[in-house]
């Protein structure tokens, strides 16, 4: 059975999106069999796999809503891994789903018929604390947070803390911190390097060894379509993505 990772940080631009589709990927690339949730109404994460938002028959909103299975909804895209996009229809679903039973549920019981297809799934989360990320949360095992180190990202991890506490409280009382990950990392930058410490002091182990750079290869990748290991599988983001994978999987293999 599938273990699940929500991809999640309050905070805009720290990666998330990156993270997801680069991660999906890595993973694919191992063999593992991987599924790819896009739960953001602005479908960066489905853009970035190469499939159209606009053309889409079936997305994550026909699921969270039930009007269609989430097998029906998942198409396979260029990178090796299944994806079940989305579009703007989503920005509609938090209205409608609150006069739904289990409304905070909606997702994880969407995945139960799927869940053995794959070895994981990870949710590309929206940059708020709305419904939509309330699902992830409740469906996932644990929460990967993509962060980089500047002095306000600080501030937010403490919120993101917060907010994942009170899920387990509620909600979903296996859910964890599976790790943090430090993004777009510049070691020339006194601040980063700070942050990065204090990041080790506070979450030891669940600090990822690996840290993604700031590289150009990763940026570009989007606009084609394509993980970054398929537009250059030699550039450092994908070395970096590749090496995430590789912890992940022997993390895993250690517990």
């Amino acid at each position: 059975m599938a273990k699940i990772l929500a991809i999640t940080n309050q905070k805009g631009g720290v990666g998330k999106t990156t993270t997801s589709i680069n991660l999906a990927a890595s993973l694919a690339k191992t063999r593992r069999r991987v599924l790819l949730i896009d739960i953001d109404p602005q479908g960066n994460a489905t853009m970035g796999s190469g499939v159209n938002k606009a053309e889409l028959t079936n997305s994550v909103y026909q699921v969270l809503i039930g009007i269609a299975p989430a097998a029906q909804a998942r198409v396979t895209v260029e990178g090796g891994y299944d994806l079940i996009p989305a579009n703007s229809d989503l920005s509609g679903a938090e209205i409608e789903l609150i006069n739904l039973d289990r409304r905070e549920r909606r997702l994880r019981g969407a995945l139960e018929e799927i869940r053995a297809d794959y070895d994981y799934i990870l949710i590309d989360c929206p940059p708020a604390l709305n419904l939509l990320t309330v699902n992830a949360l409740v469906a996932a095992h644990a929460v990967l947070i993509p962060m980089q180190c500047e002095y306000y990202a600080l501030e937010g991890l403490t919120a993101l803390v917060g907010t994942i506490r009170k899920v387990r409280e509620s909600l979903n009382p296996q859910l964890q911190i599976e790790g943090l990950l430090r993004t777009m990392y510049d070691p020339r930058n006194t601040l980063a390097t700070e942050v990065s410490a204090q990041l080790r002091q506070h979450f030891g182990d669940k600090l990822y060894r690996t840290i993604i750079p700031r590289n150009v290869r990763l940026a570009e990748a989007p606009s084609y379509g394509k993980p970054v290991i398929s537009y250059d599988m030699q550039s450092k983001g994908a070395q970096a993505y590749l090496a995430l994978a590789g912890e992940i999987l022997r993390r895993e293999r250690a517990a």
